[in-house]
C-alpha cells in the first residue's frame, strides 16, 4: 500500500458525500505495499480505508470487492467494502477507480511465532474451503504467461547468473503439470503485512487484490515461503510444520498435493521475485512509495531449488496424519 495518487481533504470530502459515513475528519498515506494507493480516513461515524486502484479497472475490480465481501459475511476475517447510497462499492476518486473500505483492528506481525503460524494456516484453510461456494472465477494474472513477458522486459537489468536462474526455473516449471490439483479462488499475497491480529487472533486479512482461481496449495506455499523462512532463505521447519497442521485441520490435503510441494514453493517464489525486480528495475513515481528487496525471494528460490529432492523425501507437515 504505497501513495502513487495525491487526494486532497476537499476531494476527499467530495468523494464521502455519496456515502453514508459521517463527516471527514482526516486522513493520511499508507507507505508500505507496492501496487495501490491507500489512505487511513477518519469520519465523525468511524474509520476506514480509501483504495485508488492504480491498475486495476472498472471491469477487473468487482471480483474482488465481491470476494472480499462474501469472505467477510461467511465468517472469514476480510475488510467488507463500503457501499454507497446507492449500493455501489465502486466509485471513482481522481479520475482513479476508488473503493472506501471498512478498516479492521489490530496489526501485523511481522516475526511471527510457530503459534501465529498454525493460526494463519487453520485461516488460510477456511478461506478454501468457504470460496469454493464463490461463484466468480479469475484467471492468475501473474501465472506463467507473466513469468514470461516480465523476464523478457528484466533481461536487459539482470546479470548472467540471475537470467540463468529464473529461465531455468521457468523450464522447470513448465515441465510440471498441476491439473490433477484442486483448484478454487485463492488470495495470492498472504503475507505477513497482509493479516492483522489481536493478541492470538486473527483479526483481518487484507489486500485481497491478486486473489484468483488457481491451485489451492499454491496458495499455502506463497504463505509458507513468507511466514516460515529464515534470514537465508531456508525454511524453518517447526514453522512451516506448523502451518501446514493448521491447514490441514481445516482442509486436509491430498498425497498429490504433499507430492507436488516442493515445486509450489518453487513457483511462489519465483512469481515474487520476479514481481520484486519488476518494481525495483521500473518504479513507479509517487508521493510515497515502497518497493521490497528482490534478493530476499532470490534466496528463497535458490534454496528451495536446493531443498527440492529433501522436501520430496520428508514432507514437511511431519505432524499431520
Amino acid at each position: 500500500m504505497s501513495v502513487f495518487t495525491a487526494v486532497s481533504h476537499s476531494e476527499l470530502e467530495q468523494f464521502l458525500r455519496r456515502y453514508d459515513v459521517g463527516d471527514l475528519v482526516e486522513h493520511h498515506g499508507i507507505s508500505t505495499g507496492v501496487e495501490n494507493t491507500n489512505y487511513f480516513v477518519t469520519t465523525s461515524q468511524n474509520n476506514y480505508v480509501l483504495t485508488l486502484f492504480e491498475h486495476l479497472n472498472n471491469q477487473e475490480l468487482p471480483f474482488y470487492l465481491d470476494f472480499m465481501a462474501f469472505m467477510s459475511e461467511h465468517d472469514v476475517p476480510s475488510a467488507h467494502p463500503i457501499a454507497d447510497t446507492q449500493g455501489h462499492y465502486l466509485r471513482q476518486v481522481c479520475g482513479k477507480p476508488a473503493a472506501l473500505i471498512q478498516k479492521l483492528p489490530g496489526a501485523s506481525i511481522l516475526d511471527p511465532s510457530a503459534q501465529n503460524c498454525y493460526t494463519l494456516g487453520q485461516m488460510l484453510g477456511k478461506l478454501h474451503c468457504v470460496s469454493k461456494d464463490f461463484p466468480q472465477q479469475r484467471d492468475n494474472v501473474c501465472g506463467p504467461h507473466w513469468w514470461r513477458t516480465t523476464i523478457q522486459s528484466l533481461d536487459p537489468h539482470l546479470s548472467a547468473g540471475e537470467l540463468k536462474l529464473v529461465h531455468s526455473e521457468i523450464e522447470y516449471q513448465a515441465s510440471f503439470r498441476n491439473t490433477h490439483l484442486p483448484t478454487g479462488v485463492i488470495h495470492a499475497d498472504l503475507f505477513r503485512d497482509n493479516v492483522l491480529f489481536l493478541g492470538a487472533d486473527i483479526t483481518g486479512m487484507i489486500d485481497f487484490y491478486q486473489a484468483c482461481t488457481d491451485v489451492l496449495i499454491y496458495d499455502l506455499a506463497i504463505s509458507v515461503n513468507d511466514w516460515c523462512s529464515l534470514d537465508d532463505g531456508q525454511l524453518d521447519n517447526t514453522k512451516a510444520q506448523q502451518m501446514i497442521a493448521g491447514y490441514h485441520a481445516k482442509r486436509p490435503l491430498g498425497d498429490a498435493e504433499k507430492q507436488a510441494w516442493p515445486v509450489m514453493l518453487r513457483a511462489g517464489a519465483l512469481r515474487f521475485w520476479l514481481s520484486r525486480l519488476r518494481d525495483l528495475h521500473f518504479p513507479r513515481e509517487g508521493e510515497v512509495t515502497h518497493t521490497k528487496n528482490p534478493a530476499e525471494y532470490q534466496n528463497i528460490l535458490t534454496q528451495r531449488i536446493e531443498q527440492h529432492n529433501h522436501l520430496n523425501a520428508h514432507w514437511p507437515g511431519d505432524l499431520i496424519s
